[in-house]
């Protein structure tokens, strides 16, 4: 048997007057996806704990079977394990975007653009370097990572502050959200001083040449120190690959016991190489049991507001990435395909949600499939009365018991 869960980042949405009271989703020409549902079993799936914050880290540990209220302690953590820093037990790692600060009519800050623009790797990697040449010491360390994401440890330190996703606040007054309570005022202090050295930096200077917007500071955000994670490849017994663009999946494909498959021209974003994912999965399934795929751009889109940008991501993934799979992966014998989103991120919020997200498995043993012959809208799975919560149980049941949770 060989397993596959082909994740789109924030696919699930809200219907909204920006494509006449439907979803993404609906609107979006996606064949194959229908196929997996329609031949299938299509349901919902909570992926966030009650009093968990919505975000993908949550959510792809809960995908993956891990209960985030045993396993989570952080975002930093997961990115730190996909960077290969090493954690001590007192270290702690937070997320570090390079963001657009901007100004309302009041002249107060205001978070403009939490990707800076979707600055390059190359122009960030400049800039995060040079911070931690001024700032960097034994106990402040930035590492560069991905376009705009980017990691700061600080080591040897038992506390930290209270942070907010920039992704939450787009448009809005910072003050509120800047770091609060124990620490606070360091970090709000090393993002001031980071926010210096990034003023007038030759980088942005040309950024701001070409029309694009300059990365003017960091934020610092979704902190944590090292989790204990049991790997799924001895959960489970299998052998298996992580296939993402972003450091947030490979890290948890590292604690997971995932091989990591770096794709050439993955970027987290909507013109990263989508077939290419595709085909390495293939690859890896010659030799391994289990291919985890991850698409960041449909979450991208949503923070965007981008209706027609989020359309496109769904049928690229749809086409590309799944169509790929489906029309190639009987080859191997026996399959079970998962396809979901994590978490919904609408186009009109711009932000994550707690709501269920659907979800559909395609399983090559037809008793194993209750074909209804709906399409994959969050509307169809939600019809059809199944709803795995918590999350977490939906891995145990796709890999170990699918035939008894579908009879059941």
């Amino acid at each position: 048997m060989k397993y596959v869960i082909l994740l789109g980042d924030g696919m699930a949405d809200y219907p909204t007057e920006k494509l006449g009271g439907k979803t993404p989703l609906q609107c979006a020409f996606t064949p194959y996806l229908d196929e997996i549902a329609a031949s299938g079993t299509i349901g919902l799936v909570d992926t966030i704990p009650e009093g968990f914050t919505p975000g993908s880290d949550v959510a792809n540990l809960s995908v993956l079977g891990y209960d985030p209220l045993q396993y989570y302690t952080g975002r930093g953590p997961l990115e730190a394990a996909s960077m290969g820093i090493e954690l001590g037990p007192n270290d702690v790692a937070y997320r570090c975007n390079l963001v657009t600060i901007g100004q309302k009519d009041t002249d107060e800050a205001s978070m403009d653009d939490f990707t800076a623009g979707h600055i390059s790797t190359a122009e960030a990697k400049e800039l995060i370097n040079d911070i931690n040449k001024k700032l960097g010491s034994a106990q402040f360390q930035f590492y560069p990572g991905v376009g705009y994401r980017h990691l700061f440890v600080w080591r040897n330190v038992s506390e930290s502050p209270e942070t907010t996703p920039p992704h939450d606040i787009t448009g809005q007054l910072i003050d509120p959200y800047l770091p609060k309570g124990t620490r606070g005022n360091d970090i709000r202090s090393i993002m001031q001083n980071a926010a210096g050295i990034l003023k007038g930096h030759p980088v942005n200077a040309s950024r701001l040449q070409n029309g694009k917007k300059e990365a003017n500071s960091i934020w610092l955000w979704g902190q944590g120190t090292k989790p204990q994670i049991i790997p799924l490849t001895r959960k489970f017994g299998l052998t298996g690959a992580m296939i993402s663009a972003v450091d947030l999946l490979k890290g948890i494909g590292v604690y997971a016991g995932l091989k990591i498959i770096n794709v050439p021209g993955a970027t987290g974003y909507t013109d990263t190489n989508y077939e290419g994912k595709a085909k390495a999965a293939l690859d890896a399934l010659k030799f391994m049991d289990f291919v985890f795929i991850h698409l960041e751009a449909p979450d991208e889109m949503g923070h965007e507001g981008n209706a027609e940008g989020k359309i496109q991501a769904i049928e690229a993934f749809d086409e590309k990435i799944a169509g790929t799979i489906l029309n190639y992966i009987a080859v191997f014998g026996d399959y079970r395909i998962l396809v979901l989103s994590d978490h919904p991120t609408p186009l009109d919020l711009k932000t994550h949600v707690v709501d269920p997200s659907p979800f559909a498995v395609l399983s090559s043993r037809k008793e194993e499939n209750k074909a209804t012959g709906v399409p994959f809208t969050e509307f169809t799975a939600k019809d059809s009365g199944i709803l795995v919560s918590p999350g977490h149980l939906l891995m145990e049941k796709f890999i170990h018991d699918w035939r008894a949770f579908i009879a059941s």
